[in-house]
């Protein structure tokens, strides 16, 4: 992984990458970003950069040549070759498994094959993803008493081919109490190591590991980067780019999750029964719920997302300017109307009730009477303002 790879956060890149350049690189970081804002790979791309930037640094090695010494033709990049590929000696891994068996005290080494490939196929992919992957099924995975162990013996090896030794520590959330065996460790840590922690939940960190980590955070990926990277890696259109960022709204491995979906168009249906409860009447508001009701659970909620993000960027729109919208087009145009259909308190009501409404869709309610008890709370939300057709 190298940082052209990571979609958007360019001041993150840049800030980690003066760090090093800077001689500034604090022994222990602690990269603290929601999901699917690049965590992981970031400090994938990091280890990999530190380990490139240490091999520029080496003396250059000569021997003895017909007419003076002549340096040695080495491949400056062959560490970095090796990280890209996770296979470097001195960049270590560790994350949450699970036992094979009843009774094993796994450690993340027995998982190595798996990880290589799991962050080669889903770098933004979260924890369940990983577990997933490796069949864990509804088990609980850990970071255990022996990965802590493993990790203290590994780290007090010397370095084969970097300058550093560098151990990613991915969802340090799963570290119990035992993850105090660490603390000695990275308090005191042996020469030119590096401990890169990636969490999701600064609160699920245990406050003894953070009090001695250098927080690095990263913000949610800019919509109109995850829009692009939408475009350029999965293929698809500018318009349904733009839908799909919007609504995961910085969160890749939500868009990624959305594109099964992405040929939805959710404004138009959007549109369908907001002209339905406030203009074409009962019979348009059954015809619509009928076709909600045939979608399925997942495009139900993908379709409340939408519209709750609609909403919240027409209070965007109303409170803090144009300037502040990331929509543009189609959507802008409907946040514009929204807001002549309702104020401030109707909007909070109307996403109010459309949380609701997804709430009781998780736990399989009947689709036909809940969107038609949400079709008629939705008029009453709006009914005393004057029915302006939608688009």
């Amino acid at each position: 992984m190298q940082f052209s790879h990571i979609i958007g956060q360019e001041p993150v890149i840049q800030q980690l990458k003066e760090m090093v350049d800077n001689n500034r690189l604090s022994h222990a970081l602690l990269f603290i970003g929601k999901e699917g804002s690049g965590g992981l790979p970031l400090a994938l791309a990091f280890s990999s950069y530190v380990v490139s930037q240490s091999e520029k640094n080496k003396p250059v090695a000569t021997t003895a040549g017909l007419f003076g010494d002549e340096p040695v033709a080495a491949a400056t990049s062959h560490g970095a070759e090796l990280a890209e590929q996770y296979i470097h000696p001195d960049i270590h891994y560790s994350y949450p498994v699970i036992p094979r068996k009843s009774g094993d005290k796994p450690i993340s080494t027995d998982y190595i094959t798996e990880w290589r490939e799991f962050i080669k196929q889903y770098p933004y992919g979260n924890v369940y993803d990983w577990l997933q992957f490796i069949g864990a099924e509804n088990k609980q995975g850990n970071i255990t008493a022996a990965e802590c162990a493993d990790i203290i013996r590994k780290l007090n090896l010397k370095s084969f081919e970097s300058e550093y030794k560098i151990l990613v520590l991915w969802m340090p959330e799963y570290l119990g109490n035992e993850g105090n065996k660490l603390l000695k460790l990275i308090e005191e840590p042996p020469p030119n190591t590096l401990f890169i922690l990636v969490a999701e939940n600064e609160s699920l960190v245990l406050p003894t590991i953070l009090s001695r980590c250098q927080t690095v955070r990263i913000p949610p990926i800019e919509i109109s980067d995850v829009a692009v990277a939408l475009q350029q890696r999965s293929k698809l259109s500018e318009t349904q780019s733009m839908q799909l960022a919007a609504v995961s709204e910085g969160n890749y491995r939500e868009a990624l999750q959305l594109i099964q979906h992405a040929e939805e168009d959710w404004q138009s249906l959007l549109r369908e029964w907001l002209n339905a409860i406030l203009k074409t009447g009962p019979i348009a508001q059954v015809k619509w719920v009928d076709t909600i009701s045939a979608l399925g659970r997942e495009k139900q909620k993908q379709f409340l997302r939408y519209f709750t993000h609609l909403l919240e960027q027409s209070i965007r729109l109303r409170t803090m300017g144009e300037e502040h919208l990331p929509l543009t087009g189609p959507e802008k145009d409907f946040a514009l109307r929204l807001n002549k259909l309702c104020d401030i308190s109707q909007q909070q009501a109307i996403t109010q009730q459309l949380d609701e409404a997804a709430y009781h869709i998780e736990r399989n309610a009947n689709a036909k009477m809940l969107f038609m008890a949400h079709t008629i709370k939705l008029y009453h939300i709006v009914a005393n303002k004057s029915v302006i057709e939608v688009g």
